[in-house]
């Protein structure tokens, strides 16, 4: 049995699919407002109103989700204070802001083509 298993580690595979980093990324940041709720952050913490104010035309519901998304992917962390009304804040986490090249590289990519 163990020449059979040792036989076939020489036969080829035959990826269905091969595995992108590029994808895995953009899996992340997937969604039209991400870059600029990211964008947002950089310049450090802020509340879901700062947000919503800066980002200019992005819905509550559309920030929401984008912001629910990068939470559950570890790129930003939500505060929550226990004040009335109820104040939460978001925060890069070192994830997150390990993107800040990517993003930099893009706005001098635009300054150059755009």
């Amino acid at each position: 049995m163990k020449a059979a298993n040792s036989a076939s580690n020489y036969i080829p595979k035959n990826p269905i699919s091969i595995e992108c980093n590029i994808e895995k990324t953009l899996e992340v940041l997937a969604g039209k407002w991400a870059f600029l709720v990211l964008r947002e952050l950089q310049g450090g913490t802020k509340r879901f109103g700062e947000l919503q104010r800066n980002i200019e035309g992005i819905s509550p519901r559309a920030l929401t989700s984008t912001l629910r998304h990068l939470e559950e992917h570890g790129v930003l962390e939500r505060c929550v204070y226990p004040t009335v009304p109820v104040t939460v804040e978001y925060t890069l986490t070192p994830k997150g802001a390990d993107l800040h090249q990517i993003l930099h590289e893009m706005k001098l990519w635009s300054a150059k083509w755009t």
